[in-house]
């Protein structure tokens, strides 16, 4: 039986051109495996995949099924030969798709996972606690591929606003920490930058959990639940203190890290005496915050 001809190449009345075409939510284990790094993040990794392409004006449809193929085949890779982020995997995802699509100018693979990784309780306490990686490639034909590492972490914050007012209308013994209302903090960090250049993202979470007033944790024994809350209120922060604690973090962490290196931090914190949430967010370059970090220092 002889096909006709793919309906997607047809030119029909298309005007327009689209900036990404393809499949979201795509199922899919990748095996990630870093010398040196905590075990509890090696192994596979259960992973929702976005992958895309953009789509010229003068063509019908895009062949959504090479996106998958594409997929399949760079997952079932990483099986035999583990790879070291999911952001590079995402990149070989970009490089194999402006192959496959050879109408296509520009190419983008979003990955998110959920994983655990072994930390501490403030008593000390073994606990496996749970994470959020997000990663990501981009690439324009010709100008090679950028990609992005990033995490999702979840902490607490305690007001310091509150805590001031109710310093003011209570008596408190000294030493004693007053009381606030909390708040949980989600926290987003993302770094862009060149293929070539690689961040941990072990690090990125342990700048996000300093942020907070204090790290949360699954399980809470009393005295450690008790010693939460007291290093929390010890340490109240606005959700624009954790933002600034991220990029004050991330400038002194990665000093060798080249200036375009593009940084994204959002924190969300959602009220308890409120009906609202809090929000703050920056989004700027890695030169740039140098610049504003020694012009402080400075002073």
């Amino acid at each position: 039986m002889t096909l006709k001809c793919d309906v997607q190449y047809r030119k029909g009345d298309t005007w327009s051109k689209l900036t990404k075409v393809g499949v979201t939510g795509v199922r899919k284990p990748v095996v990630v495996r870093r010398e040196g790094i905590n075990s509890a993040l090696n192994g596979a990794l259960n992973c929702s995949i976005d992958i895309f392409v953009d789509l010229p004006a003068e063509q019908k449809g895009s062949h959504l099924s090479r996106n998958v193929e594409v997929l399949s085949v760079v997952v079932e890779e990483s099986i035999r030969e583990p790879v070291t982020g999911l952001e590079n995997i995402a990149s070989d995802m970009c490089r194999k798709l402006l192959t496959h699509h050879e109408y296509a100018q520009t190419a983008s693979v979003d990955i998110t996972a959920e994983y655990f990784r072994e930390c501490r309780t403030p008593l000390g306490r073994g606990t496996l606690e749970i994470f959020k990686l997000l990663a990501s490639g981009s690439a324009v034909r010709g100008q090679g591929i950028r990609k992005t590492i990033g995490v999702e972490v979840i902490g607490m914050t305690a007001c310091p606003c509150a805590q001031q007012t109710v310093s003011e209308m209570t008596a408190c013994a000294e030493g004693i920490a007053v009381m606030s209302h909390n708040q949980r903090n989600i926290c987003t960090v993302l770094l862009t930058m060149d293929d070539r250049v690689d961040v941990e993202a072990d690090e990125v979470i342990d700048i996000v959990q300093a942020a907070f007033s204090s790290p949360t944790y699954e399980l809470l024994k009393r005295d450690d639940e008790g010693q939460v809350v007291i290093n929390a209120h010890n340490n109240p922060r606005f959700v624009e203190d954790v933002v600034r604690n991220v990029l004050e973090s991330i400038v002194e962490r990665y000093d060798t890290l080249p200036d375009d290196v593009e940084v994204t931090v959002k924190s969300e914190s959602e009220e308890s005496i409120h009906k609202h949430n809090a929000f703050a967010e920056r989004t700027t370059t890695l030169g740039e915050l140098r610049e504003e970090y020694e012009r402080r220092v400075t002073l």
